[in-house]
């Protein structure tokens, strides 16, 4: 039973300290749907989603008028599609691309993932046809995310897809230009991918997950801020004691929910995603919960250490909380959707390579970060390469979400609007990669992955 104080807390966390769940996410299995004609696995596509996902939307609004506690997102997440479509006869992706769309604007979810591929060690043809689609289906389709895992820590770094990625987000961003390149806010590079992840734009349903399931992802970085604001002469113990209790309430309330909404569903929970997500709100910033430790900008000396503390307590408290903490977990740092981050790069206290080095201990990488319209597609894959390294040397997931900002240089802005709100173009340093990117091949597995 809930006590009278417990229900207090949750309600104002609710009302004063932007607590929500950030997403409740179905993923879906289609490889019973692979087919040798497209036209007909698309059919089959199509039903499927439409038929499972019928309800999604309407559940979740259902489950947050019941509880009072803001369900911000539904979205599912499908099987990549460079599995599904590589058994059809076409060359031609795009059909899948629009078939996901128009399920999704069917059953009213705000995001569809899995128009991905795993290429971590090589590349089919059909990993290839997919990666060939994605910057036409990213500009012609309103609700498609796509993603691909070019490295793992048991298989190293596939750098000739790493390459292939970096013209890839180039030309996704040309495509998008007249939207300030934002198909490239819908595009995730991974190293280490979780097959579980409810979060965009880097979800799919991995092929060792059920028929169908719910993953949630929480968020909350408001909840924790005040949480530490009320401590401000307290010790590292105690500060790190706070947030985990802070999240363990936070990540009861997430499992709660999820599973509330596999069962009106009719399908298995799967895991609930203890990341904090950060919005443009203010208040609602994981930058400002690294001030608010004593950091007088977020970027400066210490804020590694600091999102060390964060990131750990985070999980701490979520794995005491649920059995079934799966997905990224833990702390999100995208510029553009972290009012605090945009403030820090304005002022010029935080830079690419800070951000590089703070992806060594927090949750994903380096996200929703824009940089130069002129920047080359060596550059990018090189920002890539860097990204990766620190992935599969650390056993961790690692992404990269870039956006070469069209026609935009160092201090312009890109404007998105939502959740993924504005991001101030940053610098990238002005010397060549491109023999290094060239080389092609695959960077070989570090020592540590002989561990069978």
């Amino acid at each position: 039973m809930l006590t009278v104080k417990e229900i207090m807390e949750t309600i104002k966390m609710v009302q004063e300290e932007h607590l929500d769940i950030r997403t409740i996410t179905m993923g879906i299995s289609l490889r019973d749907c692979a087919d040798a004609d497209p036209r007909t696995a698309c059919r089959k596509i199509y039903e499927k989603i439409t038929g499972l996902a019928g309800n999604l939307v309407p559940a979740g609004e259902s489950i947050a008028r019941e509880y009072g506690l803001p369900i911000v997102n539904k979205r599912i997440s499908v099987t990549p599609i460079s599995i599904v479509a590589e058994p059809s006869r076409t060359d031609d992706y795009m059909l899948f691309a629009e078939t996901m769309d128009r399920a999704a604007a069917e059953v009213g979810v705000n995001f569809i993932g899995g128009f991905s591929a795993l290429v971590h060690k090589g590349i089919t043809g059909g990993d290839r046809r997919l990666l060939e689609t994605i910057p036409a289906a990213l500009a012609k389709t309103e609700r498609v995310c796509a993603s691909v895992n070019v490295a793992t820590t048991k298989a190293g770094i596939n750098m000739d897809a790493v390459a292939l990625m970096g013209r890839v987000i180039r030309d996704t961003a040309g495509r998008t230009a007249h939207r300030d390149g934002l198909g490239c806010a819908k595009l995730v590079v991974f190293a280490n991918v979780p097959e579980d992840n409810p979060f965009m734009a880097g979800a799919f349903h991995g092929v060792g997950e059920p028929e169908s399931v719910i993953n949630v992802g929480i968020s909350g970085p408001g909840v924790v801020k005040r949480a530490v604001e009320r401590l401000q002469e307290a010790d590292f113990g105690t500060l790190a004691e706070t947030i985990k209790k802070t999240a363990f309430k936070i990540t009861r309330m997430g499992e709660l929910v999820g599973r509330v909404a596999a069962e009106r569903l009719g399908v298995p929970f799967g895991i609930v995603d203890i990341s904090l997500a950060p919005t443009p709100a203010v208040g609602d910033s994981v930058a400002e919960i690294l001030e608010a430790m004593g950091l007088e900008r977020c970027g400066t000396h210490g804020t590694t250490a600091a999102l060390a503390l964060l990131n750990d307590a985070v999980k701490k408290g979520g794995a005491m909380a649920s059995s079934y903490v799966g997905g990224l977990s833990g702390a999100f740092i995208p510029v553009s959707e972290d009012a605090g981050m945009i403030r820090a790069v304005e002022e010029k206290a935080l830079h690419l390579d800070k951000l590089e080095a703070m992806t060594c201990v927090c949750s994903v990488g380096l996200d929703m970060i824009a940089v130069p319209g002129d920047t080359g597609a060596e550059t990018i894959s090189a920002i890539i390469a860097d990204e990766m390294a620190i992935g599969v040397i650390n056993q961790k997931t690692t992404a990269v979400r870039i956006i070469p900002a069209p026609g935009k240089t160092v201090g312009e802005y890109v404007e998105f609007g939502g959740l993924l709100g504005r991001a101030p173009v940053m610098p990238v340093h002005p010397f060549s990669a491109a023999a290094f990117v060239k080389r092609g091949g695959r960077i070989p597995a570090p020592i540590h992955s002989l561990s069978n």
